[in-house]
């Protein structure tokens, strides 16, 4: 699938499309990742069910091996259309709605952290996707889950809703066009503090998109621009 992925420890990692065969090893890998949380509500895990239906083939989901070992896996899943779809919080036609995938969980076994697996394995993933069979990727992440939302942008997704799901969470929904990137180049640029839920709440109701996030003395703030068309 891909040439092998040097790690900092020396090792190279092979990434395989993962199969039925492989949901066991996927369970037990993310179980050992919860386990590791500072924060377990930054992560909504695949429940058995959600693995096995994109295992058979409503979605996309590969892993990085290390000796025959599962290291680390990132799924992409072909939702159910429902009035908590995404893909209505960006905007969507119901007729789109069947074009959408989720960017969802990425798990990386706590020894094999900080080698960019979950970007690298997002950029694959991307480029695995049919479309001819699918234009979008939706996602969503918590506030203050840098690491999610950097691997977000990277992929060249942005921040188009901030409000409560599964169940009165609040999260970042973000959203990305297979086919092509926003220009942004000459946009106008507000930088928001990303504990400032309301002020973020009232630009992306007006059509304004985040783009980044950058750390100023230890404040986070996220960079919103105006959208172009």
């Amino acid at each position: 699938m891909n040439s092998p992925i040097q790690l900092r420890n020396g090792q190279q990692a092979t990434v395989i499309k993962l199969t039925s065969k492989h949901l066991d090893p996927l369970i037990s890998l993310q179980q050992q990742v919860i386990a590791n949380l500072e924060n377990p509500s930054f992560l909504q895990p695949l429940s058995i069910e959600e693995f096995t239906t994109i295992l058979n083939g409503h979605g996309l989901i590969i892993g990085a091996m290390v000796n025959d070992k599962l290291i680390a896996f990132r799924a992409f899943l072909e939702p159910e259309i429902d009035e908590e779809h995404l893909g209505r919080d960006a905007n969507l036609l119901d007729s789109e709605l069947a074009s959408v995938l989720y960017s969802e969980v990425t798990n990386v076994h706590p020894h094999y952290q900080g080698n960019g697996l979950q970007v690298t394995l997002g950029k694959i993933l991307m480029q695995e996707i049919e479309e001819n069979r699918f234009s979008y990727v939706c996602a969503t992440v918590a506030p203050f889950n840098i690491a999610s939302l950097k691997d977000k942008f990277a992929l060249g997704m942005h921040i188009v809703a901030l409000k409560e799901k599964y169940d009165g969470m609040l999260r970042y929904v973000l959203y990305k066009k297979i086919s092509s990137d926003i220009p942004i180049e000459h946009a106008t640029t507000k930088n928001i503090e990303m504990s400032n839920t309301s002020e973020q709440q009232t630009l992306l109701m007006n059509g304004w998109i985040g783009t980044e996030l950058y750390k100023d003395k230890d404040i986070w703030f996220v960079r919103y621009v105006t959208k172009i068309d």
